[in-house]
């Protein structure tokens, strides 16, 4: 790597904070906007991606500024929210629009917060919000969205308590409640009391829906009972009010692929296919991988070409999804024209996209490409992360190419004050300071541990590293010794062994 690239580099960390780069790229395809074009409320909110910035100042200024506030765009606004999951945000707009006196809130409304304030704060918040609630807002929507919290966060004993309320009260007439109660058993690894929920659930004169069905025969396929899983499958096909979709025979292919029952998920992908609404992107994706997950290429290539023509536009998410399909059945070309699509697509730039084809290179051990494709990214001034150039040093390592290691791994570093939570690999890092104390020039050894010490404290090894560079050189090292006992790290044996190399060369 050269000092052109190092120019780069620089330049990228310094850009960082201005990028258009997506942490968590919305997969929508559709977004709601001012019918004609005007600044809205929800232009203002929505630019606000960060959770942890609040959107109560955007609000107060929208009123100060004598604009309007619509109760049913705020309700959109928080619709949107929810969908994409800032619920902290969303939670503060229904605050706020309770704190107003906006509207008088009905118990939909109350149960939105209620779900809100469960997922921001805690079921204990939800809880208290419920009980202080009058009790012509306690119905079966308020109960609802407090059992939902409970079930959320695994609380049985209140789930169950809170589910014989809603009984009492006529409230669980609905298959809402007992899907949440199967999808606690589900979340708390007890799938064998899912089909007597579902029984129970019959008993009482409720109709199962789809979901119903499908967590049911998640539960059975969890616990491998094939068997157990087409008896419902079957029970469902047979029902008058259920339409079988696309989502149900998803679920139950993937366990037959699981249970080694290649045909029965083929048969299984077929029906999900046919049930499949033509512009659903999410669909083609579940079903592409699991077609990958089957090493069936040619199917999905077909379901692939077949997505292209059928949606409007293929998201960040569609591209991710074939792009690991592809990675996975070893299909490295393929994957490449993949990526040469997603680059004209004019989706926004998110590196997710292009490190799948750079792991697919490392697990192959084409740590060339992969590096290549690195410095390419930088060149045009597109964010890369230290965790991909430390898996190129960790390939180089191994093969013994150490010059490449240390390149690579010096990129890392340098990428690592936009990533303040990444660490290093302790063994790459040991190996390369190894090879440092043994061939390394005093120049290099001083930039890399200085470079390094800003990741992770000064230790032995790093004082190591220096003192044998510096020996070598036939430099003094009564500085480091002093700085290293400044540090409280004590001279051990391995110590004495490097200083002793010194006495040699005397």
């Amino acid at each position: 790597m050269d000092s052109r690239l190092f120019s780069l580099l620089r330049q990228s960390i310094l850009q960082y904070p201005q990028s258009l780069i997506r942490r968590n790229p919305i997969s929508n395809r559709t977004y709601y906007t001012s019918r004609y074009g005007k600044i809205s409320l929800y232009n203002k909110i929505s630019p606000l991606g960060d959770p942890n910035t609040s959107v109560v100042p955007e609000l107060d200024n929208w009123v100060q500024n004598g604009s309007k506030v619509r109760v049913a765009e705020l309700q959109r606004i928080i619709h949107d929210l929810r969908k994409r999951k800032r619920f902290s945000q969303a939670l503060e707009v229904s605050e706020w629009m309770s704190k107003k006196g906006i509207c008088a809130f009905s118990p939909t409304e109350h149960a939105v917060q209620l779900d809100l304030i469960g997922r921001v704060r805690g079921f204990l918040s939800a809880e208290s919000y419920f009980n202080n609630l009058q009790n012509h807002d306690k119905t079966d929507k308020t109960y609802g969205a407090l059992l939902n919290c409970y079930v959320r966060q695994r609380q049985t004993d209140k789930s169950l308590a809170h589910l014989q309320k809603m009984k009492e009260m006529g409230f669980a007439s609905s298959p809402l409640t007992y899907n949440d109660i199967m999808c606690l058993y589900t979340n708390v690894g007890q799938h064998e009391k899912v089909s007597d929920v579902l029984t129970e659930m019959k008993q009482s004169n409720v109709y199962p829906d789809n979901f119903s069905y499908r967590i049911c025969i998640n539960s059975y396929g969890a616990q491998s009972d094939i068997q157990g899983m087409e008896k419902v499958l079957k029970e469902m096909e047979r029902q008058p009010h259920i339409v079988m979709d696309w989502n149900t025979y998803a679920v139950a292919a993937n366990f037959y692929l699981k249970a080694g029952l290649p045909d029965k998920a083929i048969e299984a992908l077929k029906k999900s296919e046919e049930r499949l609404d033509k512009r659903d992107g999410l669909g083609y994706n579940h079903l592409i991988s699991l077609y990958a997950s089957l090493g069936n290429k040619a199917e999905v290539l077909r379901l692939w070409s077949l997505e292209k023509s059928a949606c409007k536009r293929n998201i960040n998410r569609d591209y991710i999804t074939m792009l690991e399909s592809l990675v996975r059945l070893g299909e490295l070309e393929e994957a490449e024209k993949v990526l040469k699509e997603w680059e004209s697509s004019g989706n926004c730039y998110d590196f997710r996209v292009p490190n799948i084809v750079i792991i697919g290179y490392s697990e192959k051990g084409l740590f060339e490409k992969a590096e290549a494709m690195l410095e390419e990214l930088m060149e045009k001034g597109k964010i890369t992360t230290p965790n991909s150039w430390g898996t190129v040093a960790s390939g180089y390592m191994d093969k013994g190419e150490m010059e490449k290691a240390v390149e690579c791994m010096k990129a890392a570093i340098s990428l690592h004050v936009n990533n303040k939570g990444w660490k290093p690999n302790a063994r790459v890092i040991a190996g390369i300071l190894s090879w440092l104390g043994d061939k390394g020039r005093v120049e290099d050894v001083e930039a890399f541990v200085g470079s390094l010490r800003i990741v992770v404290p000064m230790n032995r090894q790093m004082y190591h590293t220096l003192i044998m560079a510096n020996i070598r050189a036939g430099k003094e090292v009564d500085g480091l010794l002093a700085s290293m006992k400044a540090d409280k790290i004590v001279e051990d044996e391995e110590t004495k062994k490097i200083l002793g190399t010194k006495q040699n060369k005397i």
